[in-house]
C-alpha cells in the first residue's frame, strides 16, 4: 500500500489549518495518509479511529514516525462520543471523515468489495463480526433486494437483479462476487455503450447495506460539530450522492441551528482538479465538505 494517495489532500490541510496545532481526530484513518499529512503539517496530536483492524495495522507503520503523538483506536466513526470521552478529552481543534472505501479494502484479495477478482463476497469493513453481503443475499427477500439495490445504489433496474438473485440462489448460493457480477450483468438490458459495469451500483448497494453506511451519519455530524472548540473546523470527504445530501443537509441544519453555531464554509462541494485526477483517478467521485464551529 505504499503507493496509497490520500484524496483531496490539499484541501484537507487547507481547510484544518493543522499549522495552528493542537488534538486533531481522524475519524476513518484508514491507511494513514491524511494523518499523515496532518500530522506533517503541524498537528501536535492525533486520535485516529478506523473499524478495519487490517487498516490500523498498516497506519500504524504509516505513522511510526510520529507514534508518541497517535493513538488510534479500533472503532466505528460514530462512536466519537464515548472514544472521546474514554480519554477525557472535551473538545478537539479539528476533525476530518474520509467516508470513502479504502484502497485496502477495494484492492486487498479476500475482502469481497470488487468484481475485478472472484472471491468471497464478503464486504464487511470490521471483519469482526456481522453478516456478510452474503448472507444478506442468501437471507432477504425479493422487495428487501429490490429496496435495498434501490435505496443504495440508486439502480433503475433493481426489481430485475431481485428476482434474478432470488432464482440463482435456489440453484447455488450467491456467494462470490464473480457469481453475483455476472448475475446483475444478464438482468440489465444492454443498450449500447455503459459508462460503468453493470454490477457496480448492485455492489455499492450492497457495501453501503452491510455496513450501515448511512445509518446515523447525520448524528455523528452533530456529534462531531459539538466536540469543536471555536475556530475549529469539520471535514467530511464523501464519494456517492447518498452521503454528500446528508452532509449537505445536516450542515445547512446546523448552521440554522441556535445552539451549533457552525457556520458552512464550502456552499458548493469541493472537488479534485486535473492535476489529482491524472495522478489518482479514484478522486473523481470525491466531494469535500467543510464547517467551522463559530462559539
Amino acid at each position: 500500500m505504499d503507493g496509497h494517495i490520500p484524496v483531496l489532500a490539499a484541501e484537507v490541510l487547507q481547510h484544518l489549518q493543522p499549522e495552528r496545532g493542537g488534538l486533531f481526530v481522524d475519524c476513518t484513518v484508514g491507511l494513514g495518509g491524511h494523518a499523515r499529512a496532518l500530522l506533517d503539517g503541524g498537528a501536535t496530536r492525533l486520535i485516529g479511529l478506523d473499524r478495519d483492524e487490517e487498516a490500523l495495522a498498516l497506519a500504524k507503520e504509516a505513522l511510526a514516525a510520529w507514534r508518541d503523538r497517535v493513538e488510534l483506536v479500533h472503532a466505528d466513526y460514530r462512536a466519537i462520543d464515548a472514544v472521546l470521552d474514554a480519554r477525557g478529552v472535551t473538545l478537539v481543534d479539528g476533525a476530518l471523515a474520509d467516508l470513502g472505501v479504502s484502497s485496502l479494502q477495494f484492492d486487498a484479495p479476500g475482502r469481497g468489495f470488487s468484481f475485478q477478482r472472484d472471491e468471497p463476497l464478503d464486504m464487511r469493513m470490521d471483519r469482526g463480526g456481522g453478516e456478510t453481503a452474503a448472507d444478506l443475499v442468501a437471507r432477504s427477500t425479493e422487495r428487501e433486494l429490490a429496496d435495498a439495490i434501490f435505496a443504495y445504489g440508486e439502480e433503475r433496474f433493481s426489481r430485475r437483479i431481485a428476482r434474478a438473485l432470488v432464482d440463482a440462489r435456489r440453484e447455488a448460493p450467491v456467494d462470490t462476487t464473480g457469481r453475483l457480477a455476472s448475475i446483475v450483468r444478464r438482468a440489465i438490458p444492454r443498450r449500447g455503450y455503459m459508462r460503468i459495469d453493470p454490477a457496480t451500483r448492485t455492489f455499492q448497494a450492497l457495501r453501503i447495506w452491510v455496513n450501515r453506511e448511512l445509518e446515523g451519519l447525520d448524528r455523528f455530524l452533530e456529534a462531531a460539530a459539538r466536540r469543536l472548540r471555536a475556530g475549529a473546523r469539520l471535514v467530511v470527504i464523501t464519494f456517492h450522492s447518498l452521503e454528500d445530501r446528508i452532509v449537505k443537509h445536516t450542515f445547512r441544519a446546523l448552521e440554522h441551528s441556535r445552539d451549533a453555531a457552525v457556520k458552512v464554509l464550502t456552499k458548493r462541494p469541493v472537488v479534485a482538479g486535473d492535476d489529482e485526477l491524472r495522478r489518482n483517478p479514484r478522486a473523481r467521485s470525491a466531494k469535500l465538505r467543510a464547517a467551522e464551529r463559530l462559539a
